[in-house]
């Protein structure tokens, strides 16, 4: 008799069909970068930083101020013990005046400039603005490189949910199909009524399981279709043969080294450090004093009535010149920020210390991972094929009567499960090599495109 049950390789050749027009991971990331909210976030925080450049080159610029009043004012002026001179009016000594002016009208102007040429704390200042703006370029990096392995990881969510879904569907097909065949040679006195129970309780067992793979398959199409924009998305299989890894993979002291080089939250963290000692250095003694090249016009004018009748008051004033400042005690402010400032600095680099040991950690786990799922992929290859050669050799028993339906039942589930744990390896496998290039800093749409090639081998 023929058998019901066809090989569970139908399903994924359905998959490769489908996936003729699927969205693949590369055209997935292009979709995500025009999309999600999160690369928005990272694009606005790396343009609001990169200003700090322009923050810091204007602390050595000329500062221009113009300032103007006026109002109603009354002013009273004595003056005594002047000496007085005027044509045909000789001269005298002891002379005063006196001029007043009750709410009278004033106005007021000045126009200042200062460009500064000595100031260690203004100095530091805008070293801190230009660590900014690099801390502000490496954030973006690490933000970067996060959303592509966040965009790998949904897509192959979808994967590994397609996947499933068709491999259950293909086993319920089969088992519905055996349960009719169950039924009809039951009815026929050909079988005991075991198998066509068997056959029913693997049949609902089934559907259970394809209902929940159905909403699984949602949920992970909904993440990416939050992502991308693309409703319903649709991606490629990944094969289940063929290299996941680089063939020659560079050692465990390849990778720390460009780890601790490149890490982006490595490096942001040493910038942290060069932070705190440029605020050590702006409350130290010498930063201190400052030297500034001044100029100034002003011009201030009051008229009106006083005591002594009419009256107008002006006075004009031009000055250019060097200015300097020595603060001579300040009440322990500047000492006690300093000392506040070197144990922040303490702090930042024992947190660079912590963060270095953490990510050569990561490193270290995440190049391991990639060595034994190396080997786990081999042996899991290697139980796929023995899962399917059993599945035939029960195919053929239950066909002259050596195998109960619930063994090639058992078969056909025990197949399937072995060909979703190699495609679960394959897909963590690749996930591992695009965290481990991470973790180096390396990660990029250059390798992106490497796993992306993955998909169509």
């Amino acid at each position: 008799m023929r058998t019901p049950f066809k090989p569970l390789v139908a399903a994924v050749m359905v998959l490769g069909a489908v996936s003729v027009q699927a969205m693949d991971l590369m055209q997935a990331w292009q979709a995500t970068q025009q999309h999600d909210p999160q690369a928005a976030v990272a694009q606005a925080a790396r343009q609001a930083g990169a200003t700090n450049r322009s923050q810091a080159a204007s602390l050595w610029r000329p500062g221009v101020m113009l300032s103007a009043s006026a109002g109603r004012m009354s002013g009273e002026t004595e003056m005594s013990g002047a000496h007085f001179s005027a044509p045909r009016m000789g001269a005298s000594d002891g002379v005063g005046f006196a001029t007043s002016v009750d709410n009278g009208n004033m106005t007021r102007w000045a126009l200042s400039a200062r460009q500064p040429l000595f100031n260690p704390e203004r100095k530091a200042q805008g070293r801190q603005l230009e660590i900014a703006a690099d801390v502000a370029e490496l954030a973006w990096q690490a933000a970067q490189q996060e959303l592509m392995l966040q965009t790998a990881q949904r897509y192959f969510d979808v994967v590994l949910a397609t996947n499933k879904l068709a491999l259950l569907r293909a086993q319920q097909k089969a088992v519905d199909l055996a349960l009719v065949e169950a039924k009809d040679r039951f009815a026929l006195g050909d079988k005991p009524i075991t198998d066509t129970h068997e056959a029913s309780a693997r049949a609902h067992g089934l559907q259970a399981q394809v209902l929940a793979a159905q909403d699984e398959l949602a949920l992970a199409q909904g993440a990416l279709s939050d992502a991308t924009g693309v409703a319903n998305p649709v991606v490629q299989a990944l094969p289940l043969q063929g290299d996941v890894l680089p063939a020659n993979l560079p050692a465990l002291a390849h990778w720390q080294a460009q780890a601790t080089d490149k890490n982006p939250l490595l490096r942001m963290q040493a910038a942290n450090v060069q932070v705190a000692q440029q605020d050590v250095a702006k409350y130290g003694a010498a930063a201190a004093p400052t030297l500034d090249l001044v100029a100034q016009a002003t011009r201030e004018q009051l008229s009106g009535s006083g005591s002594f009748g009419a009256a107008s008051n002006s006075a004009n004033q031009q000055m250019i010149g060097l200015q300097l400042n020595v603060p001579l005690y300040t009440g322990g402010y500047r000492s006690a920020k300093q000392e506040e400032a070197l144990r922040l600095q303490d702090k930042a680099s024992a947190e660079l210390d912590r963060a270095r040991q953490q990510i050569n950690q990561q490193t270290r786990a995440a190049w391991l991972a990639l060595q034994a799922g190396a080997s786990r992929l081999m042996a899991l290859s290697e139980a796929r094929k023995a899962s399917l050669a059993r599945l035939d050799a029960t195919r053929l028993g239950r066909q002259v009567g050596d195998r109960t339906t619930l063994d090639l039942l058992q078969a056909e589930n025990d197949a399937s499960a072995a060909e979703l744990a190699l495609l679960q390896a394959r897909t963590d496998l690749l996930l591992g090599q695009l965290r481990l290039q991470a973790l180096a800093g390396q990660l990029g749409e250059p390798e992106l495109q490497l796993v992306n090639a993955q998909l169509r081998n």
